[in-house]
């Protein structure tokens, strides 16, 4: 494990709450098990269960006995096109060996021409 890893149920959450909330799990998809996420991790089930409920508190995740813990309805912000369209981008973009910043730059320039437009 890297010494980045995430190793709080705090670094957990957050690491679950930027993909819910950037769309990479959408309303209604379905987290892994406490203790996948304990094994992913190399954390204590604990510390994956205390992570889960923090979501769980925040409204970001529904947990139901026998059905798991799901990404709550309404939770994620990005739509689900601008999600693949920006995993496209991604893909392209390192397929061609364009760096992260190259690739926001040439976001943000469409971007400006699109919002020039209308």
């Amino acid at each position: 494990m890297s010494p980045l890893a995430p190793r709080s149920a705090e670094d957990i959450a957050e690491l679950f709450r930027g993909a819910i909330q950037s769309g990479q799990l959408g309303d209604g998809e379905r987290l892994p098990t406490v203790r996948q996420t304990a094994r992913d991790f190399g954390i204590a089930q604990a510390t994956a269960a205390k992570a889960y409920k923090s979501l769980e508190q925040d409204g970001l995740v529904v947990t139901r006995t026998a059905a798991g813990t799901r990404v709550a309805a309404g939770a994620s912000r990005a739509p689900k096109l601008v999600v693949e369209q920006a995993r496209a981008l991604a893909d392209a973009a390192a397929t061609s060996q364009v760096s992260l910043d190259d690739a926001v730059g040439i976001l943000r320039a469409v971007w400006g021409q699109a919002e020039s437009e209308s």
